[in-house]
């Protein structure tokens, strides 16, 4: 029997999909009120540290306060991470395949565009694009009005974690496979980001596919994203991780974890006034939000519960990182507080659990596909003179 809170190495594909699903929506939810502020600001404001859900920052200023108007962020409401995790889930019980730039053109575009949908957020039915964030919004801007090449999309949009905060189902697709997983999740950020914010969406699904693998651990996933990683984000990740190894709590780590990803991050210390230099292009830079989820995940050594936490109050943009933090800890198969979960789904009005069902059928629908077209390949290569391959 798995103790309580720790991974389950023995976790079914099934219970890994909604485990890191539903564990990204709750981290989405609980760091959502927070978002912004610093983790002092956080303490002083909810008189400690945050231990689960809590109501909006401006109480019911929410819709007017600046500068988190018009949103309601707390009270268990998801964000724009879910509300785009989500919907990558939709394109791909379409597709029910492999996805590339051009599927995110061509199905997840019209979704943000033409389908409404409950947006927890602003306490209405809308357009999934009246929510999402300006680096969103550049999908529908480039893709469909301007018609570039899905495949170069990214490219001018700001550097920033909005295609890796919804990667989780690409790993999921790709469980126990990291470098498909890093492929192809490169292929579909290249419709939304460049640079070192399409190399984090590339690792943060190599991550999630990695702890999907039996038996595998928190060490298994930091040393699969980093084999994988290039630049500035596999730097990042490496001094991140090295510093959280030395923490088993987050309240001791949540300075230095900062100040380990401060050479790397290009926003700067003050989240609200970004530097000149955020955002921008560069092979030297990483987006804070990856290592330092991979980092938390490190410092609760894969508790899902601790990870989420820790994320949640390192604050900054902390409803992405404790959105990363559950998805690799459910995939790990740390189990995620059902009181959390169920709050989160009664009041957002949404099934999280459906999303895993679904993806977990083409997940299962896309692997019997490669396995023919693997088999295929290995005929017509026999055919030509190469090597039989031996059961």
């Amino acid at each position: 029997m798995t103790p309580k809170g720790e991974p389950s190495r023995g976790a079914s594909l099934d219970e890994r999909i909604a485990g890191a699903l539903v564990g990204a929506a709750v981290g989405d939810a609980l760091g959502g009120p927070v978002e912004g502020n610093s983790p002092d600001r956080i303490l002083e404001r909810h008189g400690g540290r945050v231990h689960g859900i809590v109501g909006p920052w401006h109480g019911d200023a929410w819709r007017t306060a600046r500068p988190i108007a018009p949103y309601h962020k707390g009270d268990g409401h998801v964000t724009d991470d879910t509300l785009m995790t989500h919907a990558l889930v939709r394109v791909y019980a379409r597709v029910r395949d492999h996805l590339d730039a051009y599927a995110i053109a061509d199905h997840l575009v019209p979704d943000l565009m033409t389908n409404p949908r409950w947006i927890p957020e602003l306490e209405a039915e809308a357009l999934p694009l009246h929510r999402v964030f300006l680096a969103e919004k550049w999908l529908v801007a480039r893709l469909h009005y301007g018609h570039v090449d899905p495949r170069e999309a990214g490219v001018g949009n700001i550097v920033n974690c909005g295609a890796a905060m919804y990667m989780a189902p690409v790993g999921l697709v790709n469980a126990a496979n990291p470098a498909g997983a890093y492929t192809e999740a490169l292929e579909v950020a290249g419709a939304h980001q460049s640079s070192y914010g399409r190399e984090a969406a590339g690792v943060l699904a190599a991550g999630v596919a990695a702890a999907c693998a039996p038996g595998a651990t928190w060490e298994s996933v930091v040393a699969a994203c980093l084999s994988l990683a290039k630049d500035g984000t596999r730097a990042a990740i490496e001094q991140v991780c090295e510093v959280a190894a030395r923490h088993t709590d987050f309240e001791s780590a949540l300075r230095p974890l900062r100040e380990a990803v401060a050479p790397f991050d290009t926003v700067g210390p003050d989240y609200r006034t970004p530097s000149l230099g955020a955002r921008r292009p560069s092979r030297l830079h990483a987006i804070e939000e990856l290592p330092v989820a991979l980092g938390m995940v490190v410092v609760a050594r894969g508790d899902c519960r601790h990870a989420v936490l820790g994320a949640v109050n390192y604050g900054r943009d902390c409803d992405s990182i404790a959105t990363m933090a559950g998805a690799l800890t459910g995939a790990l198969g740390s189990p995620v507080p059902d009181d959390w979960a169920k709050a989160v789904a009664e009041a957002s009005r949404l099934d999280l659990w459906e999303p895993a069902r679904t993806l977990a059928a083409v997940t299962r629908e896309v692997f019997e596909r490669d396995v023919r077209r693997r088999r295929a390949h290995e005929a017509a290569f026999a055919a030509i003179g190469g090597p039989e391959c031996s059961e």
